[in-house]
């Protein structure tokens, strides 16, 4: 079962830059989805569900803006829209697609580099995030949670960890959280377990500014969290790097 993640920064932008005939491509069975910044009424059929796949959304309030997505060759059993938590679910960050007793999830938590309101909100996101958190992993269903987690855990998970200590996406509390979500819940980092060193090759995001993806200047926030035995199964990673489709890169990852 190959999965992948990826915010498109915009799905319409995304679409004019090949994602979808890349898409094609690729022999997926699932696609999460994050940052759509649209609306139902501004996707195209393609966009709604291209060929060979369903597709299911869960949109923000607000016009061009976040809001996540899943396409999957298989139809689900059930999908789950948002968490039942107004603040959370009016900006689109959250959907579940269920099949059988396997859960995929696609997961926008929220930036809090913009200022102290959205990283005040950032921090109210990860605290109400974390209980459901624990019941889906209690729960004994598997599960994949893929997204943008806007969270570097690891100094290796950045190039300029030094210079980025006090800035969002590197704070202590922020990655304190992620540790917490892996050592004390049980949660698996997917691409970490497969490849416990790489340092420059693991990055998913470079900033617009400068010359940073032409430096390799990156970030990796985006991720695969698995329960324990799919991480198990996982043995393949790849970060696609050969087309540019928005400022961060696919995550795809093979699961036996």
């Amino acid at each position: 079962m190959r999965i992948i993640t990826v915010n498109l920064n915009g799905i319409r932008s995304a679409a004019n830059k090949g994602v979808f005939a890349w898409l094609q491509k690729q022999d997926v069975d699932v696609i999460c989805m994050q940052e759509l910044k649209a609306q139902a009424a501004d996707m195209t059929a393609e966009m709604l569900a291209p060929a060979g796949y369903f597709g299911y959304f869960h949109y923000a309030e607000k016009k061009g803006y976040s809001g996540v997505g899943i396409y999957c060759r298989a139809k689900p059993d059930k999908v789950i829209e948002g968490l039942g938590i107004a603040d959370i679910d009016n900006e689109g960050r959250y959907i579940e697609a269920q099949f059988g007793n396997l859960s995929v999830v696609s997961l926008y938590l929220p930036s809090g580099s913009s200022g102290e309101e959205r990283q005040a909100f950032k921090f109210s996101v990860l605290h109400c995030i974390m209980p459901h958190l624990e019941q889906i992993i209690a729960s004994g269903r598997e599960v994949v949670l893929c997204g943008d987690i806007n969270i570097a855990h690891q100094e290796i998970d950045l190039k300029n960890y030094k210079g980025n200590k006090k800035n969002s996406g590197f704070l202590p509390e922020e990655r304190a959280w992620l540790g917490d979500l892996f050592s004390r819940v049980g949660w698996v980092d997917v691409y970490r377990k497969l490849h416990p060193e790489t340092t420059d090759e693991c990055y998913t995001w470079w900033s617009n500014r400068g010359a940073a993806y032409a430096k390799n200047v990156g970030w990796r926030l985006d991720y695969q969290i698995s329960t324990p035995e799919m991480a198990k199964k996982a043995f393949q990673s790849t970060i696609y790097k050969d087309e540019r489709f928005s400022d961060h890169a696919p995550l795809i990852i093979d699961y036996q």
